[in-house]
């Protein structure tokens, strides 16, 4: 049984048919990327996964439950951590109270201070600003604190939104560096990326979405050799 599992999913925006029944699996411990251009409905299928928009028909269901229109802090306390294209941290928050309210629902504050010092391992830049506040770091490492707070829930599966947007090429480097660690470390991962060549190289299967249609899914190898995928998103003749 897949950890993750879409059927059929409808969503909209009023009259607008943005996912137009997609349906995709992702087991446990695999980095499965979506992968289209602008407006394709790749944040709309993970705003309709962690609740943030209601499906109109079909389902999502999440190791074995069924969780189609969770309110959206039901589905984080199952154990999806969303963390959102635009990074939305909490701006005049430091970066030790940002990662603190991503252990909101945590109780254990030794296992919170255990996953703190994880975070801290994975991102030392952040060590380094841990009373600076959110919104005066760098863009680099606003990314950092999006995905060290996702992973102070302690997540069964990461939601990855656009993780690389608006970074210099270095900085894009460690991004997914950071997320292949994360994933050798156990952690399973949906990927929605427009660099397409970077996220096809570190995942293990994709998906190619197309005007709210799947319209191709594969292993990530065969994917950066199908020739529609190379012309289309990979910018090759």
């Amino acid at each position: 049984m897949a950890l993750l599992e879409l059927d059929e999913l409808e969503t909209y925006y009023g009259t607008i048919h943005a996912l137009k029944g997609i349906s995709l699996k992702v087991e446990r411990g695999e980095i499965v990327t979506l992968i289209g251009s602008n407006g394709a409905g790749k944040s709309t299928a993970l705003k309709t996964i962690s609740g943030l928009l209601k499906a109109r028909r079909g389902k999502v269901t999440f190791a074995g439950q069924t969780i189609s229109n969770l309110a959206p802090h039901l589905v984080a306390r199952l154990g999806i951590a969303h963390v959102p294209e635009g990074r939305r941290i909490f701006p005049r928050m430091t970066v030790l109270e940002n990662l603190e309210m991503g252990a909101y629902h945590q109780e254990d504050r030794k296992q919170i201070s255990r996953d703190l010092e994880r975070v801290f391992s994975l991102f030392p830049r952040l060590k380094e600003r841990i009373s600076q506040k959110g919104g005066t770091l760098s863009g680099g490492e606003q990314q950092m604190l999006a995905i060290a707070r996702g992973l102070m829930s302690r997540p069964e599966i990461l939601l990855l939104d656009e993780p690389s947007m608006g970074l210099a090429p270095v900085l894009v480097e460690q991004v997914f560096d950071t997320i292949k660690e994360l994933n050798r470390e156990g952690a399973t991962i949906l990927l929605v990326e427009q660099n397409a060549l970077q996220a096809l190289q570190v995942a293990s299967r994709g998906y190619v979405i197309q005007t709210g249609s799947i319209i191709l899914t594969d292993a990530a190898d065969r994917l950066r050799r199908n020739s529609m995928v190379r012309e289309a998103y990979l910018g090759e003749a």
